[in-house]
């Protein structure tokens, strides 16, 4: 699986589609998000449609989430609609939506 990185200091408006790739967010993202594998990292923001196999957040989501797994961890802020087959989260994770679990 490919890498690809968002750094802290790079802001994307528009859609990323990173099919076969594990998508790091450290910046900004306004826009759907299609990966493999998706890690928001503590400093990073997603904004839009999140689909992806395996999806971790440390950071801020905001917009639904399709995926097989995911985890929120400690610094994790979320508000969204996941649908998910397993889900994990850390005590201090923060969670407002609806969850689907169907695993």
């Amino acid at each position: 699986m490919r890498n690809a990185v968002i750094g802290e200091d790079l802001t994307i408006e528009g859609d990323v589609i990173a099919k076969e790739s594990r998508v790091e967010v450290m910046g900004l993202i306004t826009g759907d998000l299609t990966a493999q594998a998706v890690e928001v990292q503590e400093n990073g923001r997603v904004t839009g449609t999140v689909s992806a196999e395996e999806v971790a957040v440390h950071g801020t989501l905001t917009g639904n989430v399709s995926c097989s797994e995911i985890s929120l961890h400690e610094t994790a802020r979320v508000k969204s609609n996941i649908t998910t087959k397993y889900m994990t989260s850390v005590k201090g994770a923060q969670l407002s939506g609806k969850l689907q679990v169907s695993g």
